[in-house]
């Protein structure tokens, strides 16, 4: 991981974030004396503080997700006897390029960096700035025609999203599209909170993961529950990485005909 180019005084506040959603949380930055309140899913402001986001969810959380989805897609593609370096990625929720650090790492053939929020691709360039072929923000629940046949051209077998399904930062339709770019034959490998999976759970995202995993569209190589980061308290949170093989094309309608609302 890169090394942060600062560091950050963090405060956690004494309110038991495990009675809140974790799009919910917030921590306090100390910077020049003054206090701020940000919320964990406050990425621009996060984004725009070189080294704050790795010290916030990777020194002070522990999360070790980027390289969990990493050793499931790595054991996958070796059951299958293919070479990971002849991958072409998507990944997307990229973010600052956590995960595409480790992928690219890894010597994947192309990466690509998708993200609804520009901060995203800017703090991707400066502190990563050969890890991605190219980065695009965008809105992939509603994509331009000509964004989509850009993305199209570039051949995906892979799609990535780490630490970022599930809250509203990607909605099923944009989850959804991004697996439509990706070839018949290819990898899906993403982690997901642990109560997702749990059919009590009604959240389109949910339903929509539950419905993947049991169709015929997809094949599961690996799904395990980790340890994804701690909360605020040190307690675990888990989530479940999953990798599988996309084994036929996905119906246009898919998501109609399983109720899920975008």
């Amino acid at each position: 991981m890169t090394v942060p180019s600062q560091i950050y005084r963090i405060q956690f506040p004494p309110t038991n974030s495990e009675q809140l959603g974790q799009d919910e949380v917030s921590f306090k930055l100390i910077e020049n004396g003054e206090q701020r309140r940000l919320r964990f899913h406050d990425y621009a402001a996060i984004y725009k503080r070189p080294g704050l986001y790795e010290e916030l969810f990777y020194g002070r959380l522990r999360c070790n997700s980027p390289g969990k989805v990493m050793d499931l897609l790595q054991r996958a593609m070796q059951t299958a006897r293919e070479p990971l370096t002849e991958l072409r990625v998507l990944d997307l929720g990229a973010g600052n390029g956590m995960m595409g650090e480790v992928l690219k790492r890894e010597g994947v053939a192309r990466l690509v960096g998708v993200d609804i929020v520009p901060e995203a691709r800017d703090a991707a360039y400066r502190d990563r700035p050969t890890a991605y072929d190219a980065y695009y923000v965008a809105d992939l629940g509603k994509p331009d025609p000509g964004l989509r046949e850009e993305l199209r051209e570039w051949s995906f077998d892979c799609l990535t999203c780490v630490a970022a399904l599930g809250f509203g930062d990607i909605p099923p339709r944009a989850f959804f599209n991004a697996i439509k770019l990706i070839r018949t034959g290819g990898w899906l490998a993403f982690n997901i909170k642990q109560s997702f999976l749990d059919t009590a759970e009604q959240t389109g995202f949910s339903r929509l993961v539950r419905a993947l995993i049991f169709s015929k569209y997809l094949d599961i190589y690996h799904l395990e529950l980790y340890r994804h980061r701690l909360s605020m308290e040190g307690t675990q949170l888990f989530y479940y990485a999953l990798v599988g093989r996309l084994t036929a094309p996905i119906p246009d309608d898919f998501l109609q005909t399983q109720g899920i609302e975008e």
